[in-house]
């Protein structure tokens, strides 16, 4: 079996443009599909202007099986202190092979070396119904030990995008203490 390899994009990495073409595909793809009805108009997750400039900021790792891109994932300092992941995504062709729990354990072992002592992450989810993917997150996330620490709404945190949500959403914050996880 091939061995995944995840590695933090270089920032000289920014100006390949056909890099940041398939990683903001990628994302968006993912994005797309994960938050399927959320969402009252189509909305894109990031931009090629967007991605170019966080893989220059060193904050995009991506995951590669056979020397093939099949995932990405944003890990970034915030001023608090907190280390934090998102725009995780993974080739749903390769869905179930572990690519997910490789970048995140990527994220936090990134984290650490850069002394952040907690992680956080963002999940969006809509506060009646059933949204399947969302909820098979919610329960893999907290089985890989993070806690739900905040419910709050979209607007407080991005207000430009709440107007186009198709429903009612809770944001919801989690984090992971690192420094019980070292190993």
């Amino acid at each position: 079996m091939a061995q995944v390899e995840v590695r933090l994009l270089p920032a000289a990495a920014a100006g390949d443009g056909a890099l940041v073409d398939e990683l903001t595909e990628l994302v968006n793809r993912v994005y797309r599909a994960a938050e399927e009805g959320l969402w009252a108009v189509e909305v894109s997750r990031t931009s090629t202007e967007e991605m170019a400039a966080l893989i220059g900021a060193g904050e995009i790792a991506v995951a590669r099986l056979d020397g093939r891109i099949v995932g990405a994932v944003r890990v970034r300092r915030l001023e608090s202190g907190e280390a934090e992941f998102g725009m995780l995504a993974t080739d749903p062709a390769h869905r179930g092979a572990g690519i997910g729990s490789r970048l995140v354990d990527f994220a936090e072992q990134l984290g650490r070396e850069r002394g952040a002592e907690v992680m956080r992450l963002e999940l969006l989810a809509p506060r009646e119904g059933r949204h399947p993917f969302k909820e098979y997150l919610s329960r893999w996330y907290t089985r890989i030990g993070y806690r739900l620490v905040r419910v709050g709404l979209l607007e407080e945190s991005y207000p430009e995008l709440a107007p186009h949500l198709a429903g009612a959403c809770d944001f919801r914050v989690y984090h992971k203490d690192l420094r019980a996880h070292e190993g």
